[in-house]
């Protein structure tokens, strides 16, 4: 996977997106496919239609920038490297590396180096996620047993 320098939005630009998130927001409760209209300054509009989910992505992502925050779009086939895919969990790549020995996250080797599906990952976060939600709920509900305030 190629990856570009990751570049945080200029205070202007968080601005641009703020404003047009609130527009766009207003037509987000359709479930159906958005006909959007662009047009440059000056110049003649053109019309396009976008599914639901690449119109709700792009909401997203203007919300991400109204807050300052540096986006990148990841396609679930492509392939991490470790650092890459550490770096998306937000673990060290030696832990990383002992989730892949340990068989809870699905890799390949290439040669020596190893290689993670993105969908792989995300399955692996999901299932992190349910076991740390369940762990919580068990130990509210013990709390809540024994009467300690929670």
């Amino acid at each position: 996977m190629q990856t570009s320098a990751v570049k945080l939005p200029t205070t202007e630009a968080a601005e641009q997106a703020r404003f047009a998130l609130r527009a766009l927001a207003k037509v987000k409760s359709k479930k159906t496919a958005r006909t959007l209209q662009v047009r440059p300054e000056g110049g003649a509009g053109v019309s396009v239609t976008v599914p639901r989910q690449a119109f709700e992505l792009f909401l997203e992502i203007l919300g991400q920038m109204a807050n300052g925050n540096a986006v990148t779009i990841v396609p679930v086939h492509a392939e991490l490297t470790t650092q890459q895919a550490a770096d998306m969990l937000n673990v060290s790549r030696p832990h990383l590396i002992e989730l892949l020995e340990a068989g809870k996250i699905g890799f390949r080797r290439v040669g020596t180096h190893r290689r993670v599906r993105v969908s792989d990952l995300l399955a692996y976060h999901e299932r992190d996620e349910a076991d740390r939600k369940a762990a919580l709920d068990e130990l509210t509900s013990e709390a809540q047993k024994l009467g300690l305030g929670y």
